[in-house]
């Protein structure tokens, strides 16, 4: 059996722990099952890959919310000019199992009255 040099052994367990930790937000195992209400105001959004988000203040907490993937964030109508920074949104969505964590995964924004299913199948009305 061929011995893989020291520094490509450590670069492979280094990729992949790098590979778990970024994979790590993207499905639903690190959120609560249980859904959550977070109201507040946006401070910034991003539409950038591998998944929009908005950083919004609570009650002078800042929260991270993670969307969905660029393409099923665009197919909710959630898109650039949708929202701007300074408007009031409604979340719901699941939580981080680490309540030290201010981090949610929004299945539902709504801004002005209009509702984005950013998880339509998630959706607990």
């Amino acid at each position: 059996m061929a011995r893989l040099p020291q520094t490509i052994l450590a670069g492979l367990v280094a990729s992949a722990l790098n590979a778990t930790a970024a994979s790590a937000h993207h499905g639903w195992s690190w959120a609560e099952g249980e859904q959550s209400e977070l109201v507040g105001t946006i401070k910034e959004i991003s539409f950038a890959p591998p998944h929009p988000s908005l950083v919004v203040e609570v009650d002078g907490q800042v929260w991270q919310v993670d969307l969905a993937n660029p393409t099923q964030t665009q197919r909710s109508g959630f898109e650039p000019g949708a929202a701007n920074v300074g408007d009031e949104v409604m979340i719901i969505g699941n939580r981080s199992l680490d309540r030290n964590e201010n981090l949610m995964k929004a299945v539902r924004i709504t801004i002005s009255g209009k509702s984005y299913d950013i998880y339509p199948d998630r959706v607990r009305n």
